[in-house]
């Protein structure tokens, strides 16, 4: 069934987070990764590439788009006081066929003089983030975003793609503020060990285990580092559409989180696998008294992998 967070319930999440130093920054992906809002509001449907992506975008051509999605980021600004949100702008390219045979698409490329698909989404973004500059917001988006020629001030830069290096150069070349999101080791739906047989298959997407998390360097990439380059820090992702219990939630963030935590915390000279091992070890007590299903690394045996 349709489910949906309503303000209060909002405010109260923001709340219980800034109790405990955490600040919540929303996504709201565009204009690709749209198909349940185009669903809702088809009148806004951009099309997507059949059969996999249907629905997949929002229409950058009608005008009653960006007035729609900016009600909804003025929405998003009053609720969250992070004066940042992340746009997305990732994976445009899977579904945006669509685009190629849309009336509303060609009319605005004729207009604009835009050559290609790739011109029109980012006549979207610019468009867009437009909006958001006018909220006082900073854009955050997917390294996607580095082709873009935003006030370096007001950008953030999440890196997911090792396989394109030249994302990461570009942005920081460029001045944007940048968080290491590398799906190899970060993204924490894939699996965690070669014993796991549910969700993301480790075969073909590699496996993304605690101590690789825990041994990952921002400086692990060949590129040229800019004197000064903003780096943010590092994030890993939990995707849960293979995910539909708090157990296998559990299950696929800890301990890796811990790992993460102390990646990210620890200067690269005060990092000690060995050392952390055993302290990681007395954390399964803890979790157990907290009722977190968690995967044991050492012996996996002893805490099987939860099927949903």
């Amino acid at each position: 069934p349709s489910k949906y967070y309503t303000q209060d319930e909002i405010r109260r999440i923001v709340s219980y987070a800034s109790e405990r130093f955490i600040e919540i920054i929303p996504e709201i992906d565009m204009p690709g990764h749209a198909s349940a809002a185009t669903r809702a509001y088809p009148e806004f449907n951009g099309g997507g590439t059949p059969p996999r992506f249907p629905g997949y975008t929002f229409n950058p051509g009608k005008d009653t788009v960006y007035t729609f999605l900016t009600d909804i980021l003025r929405e998003i600004d009053v609720l969250f006081p992070s004066q940042i949100i992340h746009l997305g702008g990732d994976e445009v390219h899977y579904g945006d066929e669509g685009w190629k045979t849309d009336k509303t698409v060609q009319n605005l490329m004729q207009a604009k003089n835009l050559k290609n698909l790739k011109e029109v989404e980012k006549y979207f973004f610019n468009r867009i983030t437009d909006s958001l500059f006018n909220l006082n917001n900073k854009v955050a988006a997917w390294d996607e975003v580095a082709d873009a020629d935003f006030p370096p001030e007001k950008t953030i830069v999440f890196f997911w793609r090792q396989n394109k290096l030249e994302q990461l150069q570009k942005s920081l070349d460029k001045g944007y503020s940048v968080v290491f999101s590398p799906r190899l080791p970060m993204y924490l739906d894939y699996a965690q060990d070669t014993l796991q047989v549910h969700g993301v298959p480790w075969k073909k997407f590699g496996v993304n285990s605690y101590d690789k998390i825990y041994n990952f360097s921002i400086y692990d990439f060949d590129i040229k580092y800019p004197k000064n380059s903003r780096i943010l820090g590092i994030q890993a992702n939990l995707w849960t559409e293979r995910i539909f219990t708090e157990s296998r939630l559990d299950y696929m963030l800890f301990p890796r989180i811990a790992a993460l935590a102390e990646s990210a915390w620890t200067e690269e000279k005060n990092k000690n696998l060995d050392n952390f091992n055993d302290r990681l070890k007395k954390q399964f007590d803890l979790y157990k008294k907290d009722g977190i299903y968690y995967n044991n690394p050492f012996e996996p045996w002893l805490t099987g992998e939860p099927a949903r």
